[in-house]
């Protein structure tokens, strides 16, 4: 049997990195929650936040560890499946990912050991600021890894010497024209993710009739940041798109299955993209509808598939699909708090069991969202790896497709087993419920503020 290496290569990095991407999409978000619980709780010195924290802060260490360990094997497939494009864009590519772990990761590791065991063992306020730590950490983290993303895909302060990529602007490298776009879009996506994780659980619980006070705040801080964050991202979407149409046209038509740069582009509600035929079957479509959205004119025109080589397109039907796919779950979210801000605002939240229950059981909405995402960021770059540098097909190591299937299939088997553990003991955590313990800490803000209020009354009434 022939296996091809690159495209072995290509499914094994795919299925690596769509896995380790749920973690990241959660514990970014997590982490800025658990620290806003956690200075709350100092502030305000309520017990109910720090529950609320310590909580999901057992479930952030859980999904932390599994982003760590899915996280290492794509620095080393790198040097065994891809060591060309390591040769080629390693000066540019390899830095910034030194600084990702420098400045991110032992930022990270020195306050979450902090705020994993630290609880009953430091001040309060010292326990806050490790989560606020934690929580610059993990999105510095993302900073850097979304730095280097973008400038394979809008490469810039770089030049070439005999093949090789040499940096000489790194901040034209560092803030190249994609990574504004791309990070915002990443961490608010993050936040989006968390916030429903978080909504789903407490929905859960106002629906069982459990932990009622606690469900009660985390689907009131739930909704009150989805209902800002969810707009803002089809706005950032929108956004990103206008960079994308500029800096990767091809990759917009691809997303919009859009054939003739010459005419003005519809929006493709569902469609069959016929890459051999060059036309889209069974189209749905809103007339002119693309040309609005990206030119912001009836009979705007943009670049079409046709404009370019058949090699030099992208994977049509995966790309066309995840679109979709993406921007429907983030209306459909933005839909859905709004609804929910409603119903809070009406006094009806906690007893509309409906809304109640369609919310507990949409905690995977992010999840599928920032995969489909990923997908049309990723497929659609293609044919390049690093976008008019160096071709996919040229960047990988000379290994045999064999050897490539065999560790395909063992990650997928080790993956299986490590995934279903996490949400195995995610969900034990879940069922398991906030902490009962009288909770130790040292004096607060808000508790200094309470006894200077009582010693007050106690004078006044001597």
């Amino acid at each position: 049997m022939d296996f091809d290496p690159i495209l072995l290569a290509r499914l094994q990095f795919g299925f690596t990195i769509a896995f380790h991407i749920i973690f990241p999409s959660l514990t970014i978000g997590l982490s800025a929650y658990i620290a806003t619980l956690n200075v709350t709780a100092w502030l305000t010195g309520r017990e109910r936040f720090l529950r609320i924290a310590q909580f999901w802060t057992r479930i952030f260490a859980i999904s932390f560890a599994m982003g760590v360990v899915s996280g290492v094997v794509l620095s080393y497939q790198l040097g065994t499946n891809w060591s060309r494009f390591s040769a080629v864009a390693g000066n540019i590519v390899g830095p910034l990912a030194g600084y990702e772990v420098l400045s991110a990761f032992f930022l990270e590791a020195s306050f979450l050991a902090i705020l994993l065991f630290g609880a009953n063992r430091v001040p309060r306020w010292l326990h806050a600021v490790s989560a606020v730590v934690v929580a610059i950490g993990t999105a510095t983290s993302a900073f850097w890894i979304l730095s280097a993303n973008s400038w394979m895909h809008t490469p810039a302060g770089y030049e070439m010497r005999d093949g090789i990529a040499y940096p000489v602007d790194w901040f034209a490298i560092v803030f190249n024209p994609s990574f504004p776009y791309r990070f915002s879009h990443m961490l608010n996506a993050s936040y989006l993710t968390a916030g429903f994780v978080v909504l789903a659980v407490g929905a859960r619980y106002l629906l069982k009739g459990i932990h009622v006070e606690e469900a009660r705040t985390m689907v009131r801080m739930a909704i009150g940041l989805l209902v800002v964050l969810a707009p803002l991202q089809i706005w950032i979407g929108d956004e990103h798109g206008l960079n994308t149409l500029e800096h990767q046209p091809t990759k917009i038509a691809a997303m919009e299955a859009h054939w003739d740069g010459s005419k003005p582009g519809d929006f493709n509600i569902m469609a069959w993209p016929d890459a051999k035929a060059e036309t889209n079957r069974f189209a749905i479509t809103i007339p002119h509808g693309a040309s609005l959205i990206l030119t912001h004119k009836w009979d705007g025109l943009f670049p079409g598939l046709k404009d370019v080589a058949p090699g030099d397109r992208p994977p049509l039907v995966s790309v066309f699909y995840a679109f979709r796919i993406m921007v429907g779950i983030g209306f459909f979210m933005a839909v859905a708090v709004l609804f929910g801000a409603v119903l809070w605002l009406r006094g009806r939240l906690f007893e509309t069991r409906w809304y109640l229950f369609v919310m507990a059981n949409c905690w995977w909405l992010g999840f599928v969202a920032v995969i489909s995402g990923w997908i049309v960021t990723e497929s659609g770059r293609q044919p390049w790896i690093v976008q008019g540098i160096l071709r996919t097909a040229d960047a990988t190591s000379p290994v045999i497709g064999a050897a490539v299937a065999v560790t395909l299939v063992l990650f997928v088997l080790v993956y299986g087993v490590v995934f279903s553990a996490g949400i195995y003991f995610i969900n034990r955590l879940i069922a398991r419920g906030m902490p009962d313990h009288e909770l130790q800490h040292e004096p607060t803000v808000g508790t200094a503020l309470t006894a200077a209020g009582d010693a007050a009354r106690t004078l006044e009434q001597g």
